[in-house]
């Protein structure tokens, strides 16, 4: 069976509707979001911001009432959907746009089926909900909406650049690049910036170069002084571990990937 598309199934209670334009781009690259539903009690003040969006972005509005107070229903109508289209539709990949940890078990399901989950969220979510999923994107690090004719464009949301001490002093980002060079490498201890990008990806969901103020990886490695660097005969980023401890790398003038 050929699958292809990808479902966005939106929380509006637990997502603000001021991203989802960046939500949509992201989740974009990854193939045709045939199916682009948002969940809520549609009556409620608090969702009158989604209105004007969901018609201009195409959004299905699906209307779930609260049926027993103090208890989301929400979630509840969400995953029985998903379950719904994991078995009737021809899907290569999730979207769920939530910080709410009750769909970790409803991810770690999808991808056991085989289908690809990409996750939205502010960086109050919690961790189990993040690693459920194959890759997890913090709202804080996307991007504000267009500009329109009523509004002027926004500064991308990307947070200040970490340091070179920060970026060292972050055990688990230095670990995981470290890693990512050894498993990725060749002979001679060189490995394609691209290689070590897709193997922090596969391990770490919530990896995000924006999340550390670079808009590229390679910008961030340069940043972080760690590595041992080159191009190759393409002019893309190679790294290798340095030879002796201490030793500062000559980085290249400017990233390409």
């Amino acid at each position: 069976m050929e699958h292809n598309g990808i479902a966005l199934l939106i929380d509006a209670d637990n997502c603000t509707s001021s991203k989802i334009t960046a939500i949509l781009d992201e989740l974009s690259k990854y193939g045709v979001i045939n199916i682009r539903r948002a969940y809520g009690d549609w009556k409620s003040a608090a969702l009158n911001g989604w209105a004007e969006i969901l018609h201009d972005h195409a959004i299905q509005p699906i209307q779930q009432f609260a049926y027993t107070k103090g208890k989301n229903a929400t979630d509840s109508a969400i995953i029985i959907d998903a379950m719904d289209l994991l078995h009737g539709q021809k899907l290569s990949a999730f979207g769920i746009a939530s910080s709410d940890s009750d769909f970790t078990p409803l991810a770690m399901r999808l991808r056991a089926a085989g289908h690809k989950v990409f996750g939205f969220g502010e960086k109050k979510t919690p961790p189990p909900f993040v690693n459920a999923c194959t890759k997890f994107l913090f709202l804080e690090s996307l991007g504000e909406a267009p500009a329109t004719e009523a509004a002027p464009a926004l500064v991308p949301a990307m947070p200040q650049r970490k340091t070179i001490n920060e970026l060292r002093g972050d055990t688990q980002l230095v670990n995981a690049l470290r890693n990512a060079v050894a498993a990725v490498s060749d002979e001679e201890g060189w490995a394609a910036l691209g290689g070590v990008g897709s193997h922090i990806g596969k391990n770490w969901p919530a990896f995000d170069q924006r999340n550390y103020g670079y808009a590229k990886l390679g910008d961030l490695v340069i940043a972080s002084e760690l590595f041992e660097l080159r191009r190759d005969n393409h002019n893309h980023m190679q790294l290798r571990s340095t030879a002796k401890k201490g030793q500062k790398p000559k980085p290249p003038e400017k990233s390409s990937q």
